[in-house]
C-alpha cells in the first residue's frame, strides 16, 4: 500500500496528490496536522533517507526557532520533529519499503508511469 504523509495546505504535498490522483494510483493520506508521526516512526523513515534528508532546514519553522545557532545531533533533530512536525520535509511518500522525501517532479512522473 501506498501513503503519502505530509500537510494538507503544503503546496509540495498538494502537487504529489494531485500526480497520483491523476495516475489513479490508488494510496492512503495521513496529514501531519491531525495523525502527527512518532519518534519510531521518524526513526524508521531516517533509517531509509537518513535524518537530514527527513529535517527541514528551508522551513519557517528551523528559521523561527533558531536551530541554526544550535548544534543539533541526529537524536535532537528527530526530537524536534516530534515536536515541530513542520520540521519534518514533505512529503514522505512511502511504498512497500520504500522511503522518499520531499517532491521531485521527475520520481513522480517515473511513478505514475509505472502506474
Amino acid at each position: 500500500m501506498t501513503t503519502l504523509y505530509g500537510i494538507r495546505s503544503c503546496d509540495s504535498v498538494k502537487k504529489a496528490r494531485k500526480v497520483l490522483e491523476n495516475a489513479n494510483i490508488a494510496y492512503r493520506f495521513v496529514d501531519f496536522d491531525e495523525t502527527p508521526p512518532d519518534e519510531a516512526l521518524l526513526r524508521e523513515w531516517a533509517k531509509h533517507v537518513g535524518v537530514d534528508t527527513l529535517f527541514n532546514t528551508r522551513s519557517k519553522t528551523y528559521r523561527d526557532l533558531g536551530l541554526k545557532k544550535k548544534s543539533l545531533d541526529e537524536n535532537d533533530k528527530i526530537a524536534w520533529m516530534v515536536r515541530e512536525n513542520r520540521l519534518i520535509k514533505r512529503p514522505v511518500l512511502v511504498e512497500n519499503d520504500r522511503v522518499t522525501v520531499g517532491f521531485d517532479t521527475a520520481y513522480y512522473d517515473n511513478i505514475t508511469a509505472k502506474g
